[in-house]
């Protein structure tokens, strides 16, 4: 006899919570490649050109952190869709204090006084010693895109009813990477450039990271889907709190 799934409705009186096989484990992973994505964000590196049939773009000068960067808004579309904006708030405010802690200690080691005959002193402020202005644009413009996409990802499967989740992993990604760039790039060189040069760093960015989602559609499908299975879930969030502020878990799980 096939398994059917049966919406589980919050409960009123206090239960414990669910415990899943892989959240914690991607959880992590999440928080890694936010973190990868701060460290080798430092270097600028040359894409291209890319060729379209008989059209040649580029190339691109773009963060190393392009790279990987854009698979956390995977994450994001994979902690909502499976197991709930809960969760993947509670993964966003993770990788917050994860990266604050990063750059904290990062500026904390780099003060302190080098221990005599090391000379790497240079380069470890190269790679540590991030500018407090990028810091706090990188922290708010993470903070806000990623619930952002979290947010459109929830509201989209609601209207949705569940169908056709390419409509809510690009649609998420769209939103979501729209407030990421927009935010970094204006508080990181606003004042700095004239606003055509930063509206062309924000146009190519935001092309490429949009363009990195959609072709890796086919890869979270079969995520999202396996994940599904494993874990028996399958998350509408009707009846929660999209207040990033608000820790209180009541998503409807298809089980």
């Amino acid at each position: 006899m096939p398994t059917q799934l049966q919406t589980i409705q919050p409960s009123a009186t206090p239960s414990t919570p669910r415990s899943f096989k892989y959240l914690d484990a991607l959880t992590t992973a999440f928080v890694v490649i936010l973190l990868v994505s701060n460290l080798i964000a430092q270097k600028v590196c040359l894409l291209g050109p890319v060729a379209i049939g008989s059209w040649s773009i580029g190339p691109f000068a773009v963060s190393g952190a392009v790279l990987l960067f854009p698979i956390t808004y995977i994450f994001g579309d994979v902690f909502t869709e499976v197991y709930g904006f809960a969760a993947s708030r509670r993964a966003i405010w993770l990788g917050f204090f994860g990266t604050a802690l990063l750059y904290l200690i990062g500026a904390i080691v780099i003060a302190l006084p080098s221990a005599p005959g090391w000379r790497n002193q240079q380069a470890f402020s190269t790679v540590f010693g991030f500018i407090p202005r990028i810091l706090a644009a990188s922290l708010i413009a993470f903070w806000a895109g990623e619930f952002a996409n979290s947010y459109t990802m929830a509201r989209l499967k609601l209207f949705t009813n569940g169908r056709k989740l390419w409509t809510r992993t690009i649609g998420s990604t769209i939103v979501g990477q729209a407030v990421d760039t927009v935010l970094v790039i204006t508080l990181t060189f606003g004042g700095i450039y004239p606003v055509r040069i930063l509206l062309n760093i924000m146009v190519t960015g935001y092309a490429l990271k949009v363009g990195y989602e959609v072709l890796a559609t086919p890869i979270t499908y079969l995520v999202i889907n396996w994940l599904k299975r494993a874990e028996h879930a399958d998350a509408f969030d009707r009846h929660q709190s999209f207040n990033p502020f608000s820790f209180a878990q009541k998503s409807s799980l298809d089980a």
